[in-house]
């Protein structure tokens, strides 16, 4: 492995392409660091290591998840690249629903650069809501709730305006990113900028759990934490590679005075089909409830939800409704990414079939019936990745900043074996060794 890195920047053209996208995840990095127009820096600094600590530390940790401390700090690149994910998910759902969105996925490439377009606008007027939403809770002082500080100069009109255009340039300029290195660099760009804004938050939060316990308590529960967050990840890499392959064998025909067919291939199904969307699902459900408390802090209603679902996250209601909802939305995203009718018609169509099973209707069964033996292992899979957390808050005494656990280990995880692939594989075109030999 050590020895196909070093090959890995001596291709020169393989060499410039991991440095550009290094130089990208600089510019994104300076970015989310740097404040918006109006903010007042000293003060929001304290008031979001305030928050981080208090009682209401679940909810800004929900707040900040994708951020990488980004939009606690009202940066330029406050926002992020959830916009431009929230965008691709609800484009994705209306392909299924609206017929002209599924009659230009069927297009190709010419149908896939119009929904592109389309997901680019969404994200604007996304970025534009979400930007509107933080920059009136920061001017009226509702962000932090706990903090007598002002956390921005001035409360004019002007002031406000420019700080939103602020934010949603910023979410434009993170999709140009995200563009330039799908295209000039190494990997998924969306992906690499989420797993940057997720790394970015892990040295912190491991040291963290150093700092929260004196003495050599911490030290031990540290080499602790460090232990299972490697064993985790190497379950979580072994659940993610893991697929039932069906074999699907081509009849040979006669095309012109050419015999065609007769090769053997397999619909490679994952364990983990849906990906880590159902879980950034459940959050977003689960994260309405929590607006709600910002906008309406009183009432009974608003009561129970910030002793529920917006505080620690160590309540049972919480916990249950949150692996309930990504069960739930596991199988929903299977059913809708993954068609066995269509998968059954295509391979009827090119004289395709599975070794035992007969064509058309029985395939059809046969394709749902093995989808939903894995969706069922896959799902829970999710849940108890998803609960980690709280499994550490309850065992080790950690708090929300357990960095081992939930969607970003997900993400993390997803996100470096497909950049490790991809890498490799224009390793093996130079005849190098690639990195998981």
């Amino acid at each position: 492995m050590i020895s196909a890195f070093f090959n890995a920047f001596r291709a020169p053209d393989l060499r410039k392409k991991i440095g550009f996208t290094l130089f990208i995840l600089v510019i994104f990095r300076l970015g989310s660091t740097i404040p918006a127009p109006n903010v007042n820096i000293s003060a929001i600094r304290q008031c979001a290591a305030d928050a981080q600590t208090g009682d209401a530390a679940g909810l800004y940790s929900m707040i900040n998840l994708f951020s990488g401390g980004a939009l606690l700090h009202l940066a330029i690149f406050a926002l992020g690249i959830m916009p431009y994910i929230t965008a691709s998910i609800i484009l994705q759902l209306l392909t299924v629903v609206i017929p002209r969105l599924e009659a230009l996925k069927k297009e190709g490439s010419t149908g896939q650069e119009t929904i592109t377009k389309y997901t680019r606008w969404l994200t604007i007027v996304l970025a534009v809501l979400q930007a509107t939403s933080f920059t009136m809770l920061a001017v009226s002082g509702q962000l932090y709730r706990s903090c007598s500080q002002s956390v921005v100069y001035s409360t004019g009109v002007f002031s406000i305006i420019v700080m939103i255009l602020t934010m949603t340039a910023g979410t434009s300029l993170i999709m140009w990113l995200g563009e330039l290195i799908t295209e000039r660099g190494v990997g998924n760009g969306m992906s690499i900028l989420i797993f940057t804004q997720i790394a970015a938050r892990f040295p912190a939060s491991i040291w963290g759990i150093r700092t929260a316990h004196p003495g050599n308590q911490g030290w031990l529960l540290l080499v602790i934490v460090v232990a299972i967050g490697l064993l985790v990840m190497a379950g979580v890499v072994y659940v993610e590679s893991a697929q039932r392959r069906i074999p699907v064998q081509y009849a040979k025909r006669m095309v012109g005075n050419r015999l065609l067919g007769g090769s053997t291939t397999y619909i490679p199904l994952k364990v983990n089909q849906a990906g880590v969307i159902p879980v950034i699902f459940a959050a977003s459900i689960l994260y309405l409830p929590v607006l709600y408390t910002i906008f309406h802090p009183d009432g009974a209603a608003a009561t129970w939800i910030g002793r529920n679902l917006a505080g620690n996250g160590s309540s049972w209601e919480y916990n249950l409704i949150y692996a309930v909802l990504i069960i739930f939305f596991t199988y929903f995203y299977v059913s809708i990414t993954f068609d066995p009718v269509e998968i059954s018609d295509n391979m009827k169509k090119y004289g395709g079939f599975i070794p035992g099973i007969r064509a058309g209707k029985p395939t059809e069964n046969y394709l749902a019936y093995v989808l939903s033996r894995l969706t069922a292992p896959g799902s829970l899979y999710l849940a108890f990745i998803s609960l980690l957390p709280t499994i550490a808050i309850v065992l080790l005494g950690a708090d929300q900043n357990f960095p081992f656990g939930g969607t970003s280990l997900l993400i993390m995880v997803g996100v470096g074996l497909d950049t490790v692939k991809q890498i490799e594989s224009q390793l093996h075109q130079r005849n190098y060794e690639g990195f998981l030999q």
